[in-house]
């Protein structure tokens, strides 16, 4: 009799390289927020000091790709469209985000497959944060 074994899905948390490769994107993204002039729409309205900003992100992106789910356990549901209703996001401050996680993601994951895949799963992500200007996809329209 032979038992076959069914192997474990490799993460995308895997395949990035883990915390450590999570951290390094999320601190260049935030460092490419500060330093480009044309993020500057997008970096208005996040807080004066990213740490906590970039430690949420670190937590959320862990889960995200199939790690610990640390922003569940200690946030619970991220709801993200939800969390980011306050803040005006059209498509000028989705399209900065983005700007800054492209080339973070170009910068600090050597797999172009899975640079592209992740920066696809992104652009889903910004535009489905956007909720002002034309064409907003949400629950209620």
């Amino acid at each position: 009799m032979q038992i076959e074994f069914e192997q474990p899905e490799v993460t995308p948390y895997q395949l990035i390289g883990g915390d450590a490769a999570i951290r390094k994107l999320v601190n260049r993204f935030y460092e490419l927020m500060d330093e480009l002039p044309e993020a500057y729409t997008a970096r208005k309205i996040h807080p004066a000091d990213l740490t906590e900003s970039g430690n949420k992100f670190f937590d959320f992106l862990s889960g995200w790709l199939g790690g610990p789910q640390r922003f569940v356990e200690k946030y619970g549901h991220p709801m993200l469209r939800r969390r980011h209703m306050p803040y005006a996001i059209g498509t000028e401050e989705r399209d900065q985000w983005l700007l800054c996680m492209k080339q973070a993601l170009e910068e600090t994951v050597a797999d172009v497959q899975l640079r592209e895949d992740l920066y696809e799963k992104f652009a889903q992500i910004g535009e489905s944060m956007r909720n002002r200007g034309e064409n907003i996809h949400s629950c209620c329209h």
